[in-house]
């Protein structure tokens, strides 16, 4: 089953694509059937520039364990960065 959930996130960043590294301005998270990734369903980011076309992209397909793990790591990782580094707004 499709579920059509979809989230945009306005981003700032950089990617690695096939022509180099590229600004990332924008992220898309879905949880859908994956184009690759040897899983039923998987959590799926897009980080792209749309200014800079359909080459601008970097796509992930994440299991759902995979995807709870990462996003843990993020935040506990973030948590553990010194006082003042990391903005919290």
């Amino acid at each position: 089953m499709c579920t059509y959930q979809t989230q945009t996130v306005e981003i700032a960043g950089s990617g690695k694509g096939t022509d180099g590294w590229f600004p990332v301005t924008d992220a898309t998270v879905y949880f859908d059937h994956p184009v690759h990734a040897p899983a039923e369903h998987t959590l799926n980011i897009d980080f792209l520039n749309p200014g800079r076309g359909a080459s601008a992209r970097v796509a992930v397909e994440l299991d759902p364990l995979s995807a709870r793990a990462l996003a843990v790591a993020i935040l506990s990782t973030l948590d553990m960065a010194p006082e003042g580094l990391v903005p919290t707004s």
